[in-house]
C-alpha cells in the first residue's frame, strides 16, 4: 500500500459518525465497507490499520482501492450475498445506502463483540434535496426497529444536519453482544 494512497492530509473526510465509532476500532480489526463506492471510509480505515473489505458494483471505482482494501465487485441488491455464509467482522460500514432487505444480511456479518455503523437519509430529506424518493428514506425510528432483539444501540441519531450539506439523516452504532455478556468487546 503506498503511503500516498494513505496520506491523511489528502483523504476525503469520513462521516463524522463513522469517525467517532470507528476510532476505537483496535488495529487489524476487520471492516465490511458496504457500497462502499470510490472508498472515502476504505480509506480512512485502511490508515488507521483497520483491514478493510469494501463491496461495490463499479468495477472502476473499486480499482482505486488496489492495494488499500479488499475489493468485492457485486451488485448487492436482489443478487445472492457476495461473501462465504458466516463470514463475520469486527465492523460492518453503511454509509448512504439502503437496501432494506439487506439488513439481515448486514446484521448477520457483525462478528460478537463487533459494531455496525450506519448512517443514512431519512424522511424530510425530500424537503432538501436528493434522495427523495420515500424507498430510499428511513421513517422515524426505522434504524432502531432494524437492529432491535439482535444487537444492543450504543448511538442513535435521527434529524436534519447542516453539514457537509442540509440533510435529514438516521445513524445508528450498535454492538452484537458477546455471549453471556452485557459488554461489547470494544469500549464506548
Amino acid at each position: 500500500m503506498s503511503a500516498a494512497a494513505l496520506d491523511p492530509h489528502t483523504l476525503a473526510a469520513p462521516s463524522p459518525w463513522v469517525a467517532r465509532w470507528a476510532a476505537e476500532l483496535p488495529a487489524g480489526a476487520s471492516v465490511l465497507d458496504v457500497a462502499c463506492g470510490s472508498g472515502r471510509h476504505a480509506r480512512w480505515l485502511a490508515a488507521r490499520g483497520l483491514q478493510v473489505t469494501g463491496i461495490d458494483r463499479d468495477a472502476a471505482t473499486l480499482s482505486g482501492l488496489a492495494g488499500i482494501a479488499q475489493t468485492i465487485v457485486a451488485d448487492i441488491e436482489g443478487n445472492p450475498w457476495p461473501l462465504p455464509a458466516g463470514a463475520t467482522f469486527d465492523a460492518v460500514v453503511v454509509t448512504n445506502y439502503l437496501h432494506r432487505p439487506l439488513w439481515p444480511r448486514l446484521l448477520a456479518s457483525v462478528a460478537p463483540g463487533g459494531r455496525l455503523i450506519y448512517e443514512t437519509f431519512a424522511v424530510g430529506n425530500e424537503t432538501v434535496g436528493k434522495p427523495s424518493n420515500p424507498a430510499f428514506l428511513l421513517a422515524p425510528g426505522e434504524l432502531l426497529d432494524a437492529v432491535r432483539g439482535q444487537l444492543r444501540v450504543i448511538g442513535y441519531e435521527d434529524g436534519f444536519l447542516a453539514s457537509p450539506r442540509d440533510a435529514y439523516v438516521q445513524r445508528v452504532c450498535a454492538v452484537r453482544e458477546l455471549a453471556g455478556t452485557v459488554a461489547s468487546r470494544y469500549a464506548l
